[in-house]
């Protein structure tokens, strides 16, 4: 009879048990690879998801930057006055469905009369820019004006310099004015360069300017939405450096532009195309807006034009405040009328205390009352007429001062619009600037802003978190 070895048996079971132990770790190994490529799959799934967000947050805002291009070519249909901000109540600003996407379009308080601004939620809507003022208007032509900017009235020890070397950048002269600079300050940095010499074509260009620098372009708005977000009311724990005493004080980004200036003719539109053309007339050619009134005022021409036979009216303002002319006549003649300057008017009708300030004849003082006077009489702001009412508190100069500077129309827009795709993920942002001075608006400047992060403020975060934006 045969029998197994001892040693046979105990060679089985090791044989057995080393079987088990590769195969335990070929289960191993195939159940990481499964786990591997199933956490590699899903952060496929994430990715894709995020892309298509992200994609249908760019289709929410290129939808939003056509609706408010049709918003602006046609504000009649929409019970507005032709080159005016049409009033928030009649378009859509925030929260509109796209798809699966949304889009917000961030906002102006157009009569706010405070320096500093307390909400913490953005508020939404079109922003005039006329409302600000133009660095490359006649305005700027000088080494004082913007230094009553609250950024720069707030740091009077800088004001006088920063303000000087804005006016010596775009100037020709080689020699810089007092607290300026010229190219013996630019070219001892480094990278050394040179002043421009010429205009400025954004903003965001005065960053190269001697003297000016993130804390005063940006202030404390640091994502430029124009609220107070809890970053900005911190102190030093994130960024921006503030001072947290529960205001959002901004910087220079807030109150300058480029784009403004106003057409020397207007323009009806028609299927497409440009049906009449009707010439501006300057107030002060005395020649032209005579055959202008003949035509327009017959009854009141000869009276009116009497009254400036020995001085020609120095702008609308003054033709307005001298003339003599009701304001209901005035209203349906001002838009044929401009001042000799047509780059940067700013638009008493929108502009905020900040920037009348800076206006000559208004001043820092005189401000205040002007906002006061256009809250107290908002059904009189369809023309520059009210002004001259609001300014005879200033002084009698105030008129023939601010005048050459202001104006009640706007041909330049910007829609700084927020978009997000579905479940509120993938957000972008883009600004952009409208002209609409030939009657039909064309987008000049587009510029992505979404690398400034989150602009919508913390309830409308938590609201798309929660799913109550869907």
């Amino acid at each position: 009879m045969r029998t197994t070895p001892p040693n046979a048996a105990g060679s089985a079971r090791t044989r057995q048990g080393s079987v088990l132990i590769v195969v335990m770790w070929i289960t191993f190994g195939v159940i990481s690879l499964a786990l591997y490529f199933a956490h590699s799959m899903e952060m496929e799934m994430r990715a894709a998801d995020n892309q298509l967000a992200s994609l249908q947050a760019d289709q929410a805002i290129e939808a939003g930057a056509l609706y408010y291009s049709n918003i602006l070519f046609d504000p009649p249909s929409l019970n507005a006055i032709p080159n005016m901000l049409p009033p928030t109540n009649l378009y859509q600003t925030a929260g509109v469905r796209v798809g699966e996407g949304m889009f917000w379009v961030i906002g102006r308080d157009t009569n706010d009369s405070q320096i500093s601004h307390r909400q913490t939620d953005p508020l939404f809507g079109l922003v005039d820019e006329s409302r600000k003022i133009n660095l490359n208007s006649v305005l700027c032509q000088n080494t004082t004006n913007l230094q009553n900017l609250p950024i720069l009235y707030n740091n009077q020890a800088i004001a006088a310099n920063v303000n000087a070397a804005i006016y010596d950048w775009m100037t020709t002269n080689t020699t810089p004015s007092t607290g300026g600079a010229k190219n013996e300050t630019y070219n001892g940095l480094n990278p050394a360069y040179s002043f421009k010499g010429t205009n400025f074509e954004t903003v965001q260009e005065l960053s190269m300017v001697y003297g000016v620098n993130m804390g005063l372009l940006f202030g404390e708005d640091a994502n430029l939405n124009g609220a107070l977000d809890p970053n900005e009311n911190d102190g030093e724990v994130l960024p921006p450096t503030d001072n947290q005493d529960g205001n959002l004080d901004p910087g220079l980004m807030e109150w300058l532009t480029v784009y403004t200036y106003e057409p020397t003719n207007l323009n009806t539109w028609s299927g497409g195309t440009i049906t009449a053309t009707t010439n501006r007339v300057l107030v002060s050619d005395l020649t032209a807006l005579t055959s202008f009134l003949t035509t327009n005022l017959s009854s009141q021409e000869a009276t009116i034009i009497g009254k400036f036979v020995v001085t020609a009216p120095t702008s609308v303002l003054d033709f307005a405040n001298r003339s003599g002319i009701s304001e209901s006549d005035f209203i349906s003649i001002e838009p044929f009328l401009m001042n000799s300057n047509v780059v940067g008017q700013i638009n008493v009708n929108t502009a905020t205390a900040a920037v009348l300030s800076c206006i000559p004849g208004i001043g820092y003082n005189g401000a205040p009352t002007i906002v006061s006077y256009r809250q107290s009489n908002p059904g009189r702001l369809n023309s520059i007429y009210w002004l001259k009412d609001a300014l005879t508190s200033i002084g009698t100069t105030a008129i023939a001062q601010c005048g050459p500077y202001v104006t009640s129309r706007s041909f330049q827009y910007s829609a700084d619009i927020v978009g997000v795709g579905h479940f509120g993920r993938g957000m972008r942002r883009v600004r952009f600037i409208y002209d609409c001075s030939s009657g039909l608006p064309q987008i000049i400047f587009r510029q992505d802003l979404s690398y400034l992060g989150w602009p919508l403020g913390k309830k409308i975060h938590d609201q798309l978190l929660a799913g109550k934006l869907r």
